[in-house]
């Protein structure tokens, strides 16, 4: 007993330490592409934009997991199930993967079959499942290597299969790959990186869509297999059509946007990006502005940060629900916060829409974009 204990403080210990490690890399890339920035020509800044592009997404990821990790192990996410076709939900995982599988140099070759294997799931948490696969594939097989990502219909279940030729799996560490802070000694540095959650996520994902996961290696050097098992949708008798992909819209209607956040480079930012969009957007930083800002200037939406000092987000939120010229305005949330109990605070407060920080985008654009009508 004592010495379970001492195991599990030991891997504790080991992950915060990780943790730090993978916060402080991406952070310090940032501070250095933002000193650079400040002595180089608008030319020559779009390379540094890129780094802390590519930085903050990893950030974003990374506290994600923690997030994500730590909701279903208190039984907090939610399933918005739906009939998909899995093709379609591997094919544009992999298209993302795209720029790191380029930048190592490795094969991939995606074997897809004619027809189509519904499943009744998440689509965001299924295509977690299939990133998180194919992304340990991809940073852990030395550069010039090659992945496999096979789907196939077997006994009434949709198979996932994705094989590589990496650094494979030790055999004392593969009854216990996806076990809670498990990494193992990947590699003999840290460049990687990888917090060893990854592939718990992929197992209580999977287990929640009523699936299984199972991992497969003959060894450090031999590559590795991780196998993804669906229960089909129509073997379930589900009478459900397959959910179609959209097609793109057509280019947004000019919108009057305000945006409201005390974070002003935030703020700052998000109005610019709008504004980029082709809408006509104007900007406050507390509450008591925003309520004025929204009976002077009368936009279609309102982005409203929740965490405002003084008057909050919510507050606004009710005094615009409130006053009848007001009250048909579109508010969206903007929080760092997306727990079920978040989620029914904005809900009661009369948000229309819950958007958790950092929103890309594509997300925001399809806001705007499914705006109301101007009547």
């Amino acid at each position: 007993r004592i010495e379970a204990l001492q195991e599990s403080e030991r891997q504790m210990n080991e992950f915060l330490a990780m943790l730090a490690h993978e916060l402080r890399n991406p952070l310090a890339s940032i501070v250095n592409a933002l000193g650079l920035m400040r002595s180089k020509s608008a030319q020559e800044q779009t390379e540094f934009r890129d780094v802390i592009e590519r930085q903050t997404k990893l950030l974003a990821h990374i506290v994600d997991d923690l997030l994500d990790v730590s909701r279903i192990t208190r039984g907090k996410i939610a399933l918005k199930k739906e009939i998909l076709d899995v093709n379609g939900v591997v094919a544009r995982t992999l298209e993302s993967c795209r720029p790191l599988i380029d930048a190592r140099k490795h094969a991939v070759e995606l074997r897809l079959p004619d027809e189509e294997l519904p499943v009744d799931a998440d689509s965001t948490r299924l295509s977690q499942v299939v990133l998180n696969l194919i992304s340990n594939a991809v940073k852990y097989t030395p550069e010039e290597g090659r992945i496999t990502i096979a789907l196939s219909r077997e006994d009434g279940e949709a198979v996932l299969r994705v094989r590589d030729t990496g650094i494979g799996i030790p055999a004392a560490l593969l009854p216990k790959v996806f076990d809670l802070f498990v990494q193992g000694d990947r590699s003999l540095d840290r460049t990687e990186g990888g917090l060893g959650i990854g592939l718990t996520l992929v197992k209580r994902l999977v287990e929640m869509h009523r699936g299984s996961v199972s991992a497969a290696s003959g060894g450090l050097g031999e590559g590795s297999e991780f196998v993804v098992r669906l229960p089909l949708a129509l073997e379930r008798g589900v009478a459900r059509s397959l959910v179609k992909e959209k097609l793109p819209r057509a280019p947004a209607t000019r919108r009057r946007l305000l945006v409201v956040d005390d974070n002003r480079d935030f703020a700052d930012t998000l109005g610019a990006l709008f504004e980029t969009m082709g809408h006509d957007v104007r900007v406050a930083y507390n509450g008591t502005d925003a309520v004025s800002a929204t009976a002077e200037y009368r936009p279609d939406a309102v982005f409203l940060d929740i965490g405002l000092p003084g008057r909050s987000g919510y507050d606004v939120a009710r005094m615009l629900r409130s006053s009848p010229e007001l009250a048909d305005i579109t508010l969206v949330a903007f929080t760092g916060y997306g727990q079920v109990e978040d989620r029914r605070r904005v809900r009661e407060a009369g948000f229309d829409y819950h958007v958790v920080k950092p929103a890309d985008a594509a997300e925001l654009a399809k806001i705007v974009d499914a705006l109301p009508a101007k009547a």
